[in-house]
This record gives C-alpha cells, sequence and structure tokens, in this order.
C-alpha cells in the first residue's frame, strides 16, 4: 500500500530517518485485498506512530519491546527485520530480551531471545 507523509508542526527539531519501505508479506497483501478497510486503518496507526516524539531506531526498539512482553512470535520477527532497517544493532536488539527477563520471567525472556536470535541469523 502506498504510504502517506504527513507532517506535525514541533518546536524540537527532529532527525527521524525516512521510513524504508519493506515488502510485507502475501498473506497481509491477500487480507487487505479482501478487507480493504481494515488495510487502511492499518495505514492510520503506522502514520500516527511516525509523528510521536521518538527517533526510528527508538520507535523500533519499543515496538519490539511491546511484542516480547506479549509474547508474539511474529510480532518479534517483524520487529526485529524493521529495527535492523532502521538501524539498530544486533546487541541493542539482543538486549531488549535481557531486559524483559526481570518483568516477563526468564524463561519468557529466553524464548523471546530465540526469536531475536533467529531472525537476526536469516
Amino acid at each position: 500500500m502506498a504510504e502517506k507523509k504527513t507532517t506535525k508542526t514541533s518546536t524540537k527539531t527532529s532527525t527521524k530517518t525516512p521510513a524504508k519501505a519493506t515488502k510485507p508479506p502475501k498473506t497481509y497483501n491477500s487480507f487487505v485485498k479482501e478487507f480493504p478497510r481494515l488495510g487502511q486503518a492499518w495505514d492510520l496507526m503506522r502514520e500516527e506512530e511516525e509523528q510521536g516524539p521518538f527517533e526510528r531506531p527508538t520507535v523500533r526498539l519499543l515496538k519490539l519491546a511491546i511484542a516480547v512482553g506479549a509474547g508474539k512470535e511474529g510480532a518479534v520477527h517483524s520487529c526485529v527485520r524493521k529495527a535492523k532497517e532502521a538501524g539498530c544493532t544486533p546487541a541493542q536488539l539482543r538486549h531488549v530480551a535481557a531486559l524483559a527477563a526481570s518483568t516477563i520471567g526468564l524463561p519468557p525472556a529466553v524464548a523471546t531471545y530465540s526469536w531475536i536470535v533467529e531472525q537476526l541469523e536469516s
């Protein structure tokens, strides 16, 4: 889907890098073809995310942390891919799992660590 670029007036100087276009999975394309309004709603959420006060790499790390906390393997894989594109280092990505350990527990943190490493190695 075409990505719209909107701007928000702010007194802060932003050093955000433009979002790289990633190729969505085939299943996503099929889903939004069948349910176009859900695809439009998704695009609006993504546009709003870009308007926040965080730099793009920080947004990607936060999204990864949320996926880790939720225990969503597919989302973790997606977040790792997008975070790498945003310039996050493998060490930063792996450390998200370490940071989660005291909150979600060691076994889930190790599981999410394995998902992160799996995606980094692919």
